[in-house]
């Protein structure tokens, strides 16, 4: 099997932090009160935040891609090891969990805002809070576009994208937390450089558009029951759609479930498997993900497993986040690499 490590290189977070810090003092300013439209709710911010928990690697990851970390008091919901180059600064921030933090546990840090990944943490019928419950305390919080334009989640569970997901609401992430910080010129240099990123990725492998087709596995929550894979308007949908990709799993559920039967009868080119530090699901370690692929009646015969085309990625990438971008990168040189990209 062919494996491949996502992952931002250090380097080029310098340059990201390089370009944002020194973008002219002609940026514009903040001006507070601030209120925002966020998930289909008003959101004020008094004054420029002086602290915030996060509740979310992506919401996390993307206040230190702006240079925020000071202000970061508490971490929670991790997937895997923080993104290369943020070592040092995500070592200052207490981990208040791994996977969901208690709300008092929030509360204690005293933050100025809540930064949210996921509504199903967070949210109308979140399993941490309300959003209510914060502001009540006069606390802020803000959910991350990706999960709620466009989405959803009354049903609970993953939900259902109504409008496919881009990068353009990653993009809108980082804009509208970069205002709340005020710190506008930093995420203007941020999303400039992710979308030269994004457009290098794709140039990468134009010559294979529309010849190769793939199923994304995140996870099962048995082995022997039916898999948790990507459906076509997700963050995976995004990668594929940008790397000229055809997705086999055409459902709109953001993970649905699919027995292998079936997705062995669509003959994907491809086998993305998703790779975490998470261990809720046996499935979440990708050797056991490995094993499976290779031992399974069904699976052992698919001409992507028995060839070799079974790609490993980091399942933050699979998430609707920063990390997506990461993905049609990893992807990209993955497919070049196989020989892939005619």
């Amino acid at each position: 099997m062919l494996s491949f490590q996502n992952g931002f290189k250090a380097a080029c977070a310098a340059v990201v932090l390089g370009a944002a810090f020194s973008a002219t003092a002609s940026a514009a300013q903040t001006s507070y009160p601030l209120t925002l439209k966020n998930c289909g709710r008003d959101i004020t911010f008094r004054k420029e935040p002086a602290s915030a928990v996060t509740v979310g690697q992506n919401s996390t990851e993307i206040l230190y891609m702006l240079g925020l970390g000071d202000r970061v008091k508490g971490t929670s919901v991790w997937f895997g090891p923080v993104m290369k180059g943020y070592e040092e600064v995500n070592a200052k921030a207490p981990r208040l969990a791994d996977n969901d933090p208690g709300f008092e546990t929030l509360v204690a840090r005293k933050p100025e805002m809540v930064a949210v990944q996921f509504q199903w943490h967070i949210g109308p019928e979140g399993i941490v809070a309300r959003p209510e419950q914060f502001e009540t305390l006069g606390i802020p919080v803000y959910t991350s576009p990706a999960d709620c334009v466009g989405k959803d989640n009354s049903g609970g569970g993953d939900g259902v994208r109504n409008d496919a997901f881009t990068m353009d609401l990653i993009y809108q992430e980082i804009r509208e937390l970069a205002q709340i910080f005020n710190v506008q010129e930093r995420g203007t240099a941020l999303v400039e450089t992710l979308k030269a990123r994004e457009a290098a990725a794709r140039a990468k492998v134009a010559g294979a558009k529309g010849t190769l087709s793939a199923v994304f596995w995140f996870s099962s929550a048995e082995l022997d029951l039916d898999p948790y894979v990507a459906g076509r308007k997700g963050a995976p949908g995004y990668i594929m759609q940008a790397l000229g990709i055809r997705n086999v799993v055409e459902s709109d559920e953001e993970w649905p479930t699919i027995g292998w039967e079936t997705i062995a009868k669509t003959n994907p080119t491809l086998i993305v498997a998703g790779k975490t530090d998470r261990r809720r699901f046996k499935a979440d370690d990708i050797a056991v993900k490995r094993a499976f692929l290779t031992s399974d009646p069904v699976t052992k015969l698919m001409p992507a497993v028995k060839e070799g085309r079974v790609f490993e990625l980091d399942v933050q990438a699979m998430n609707p986040t920063v990390r997506s971008l990461d993905g049609i990168e990893a992807l990209a040189d993955a497919i070049a690499a196989a020989g892939l990209a005619r």
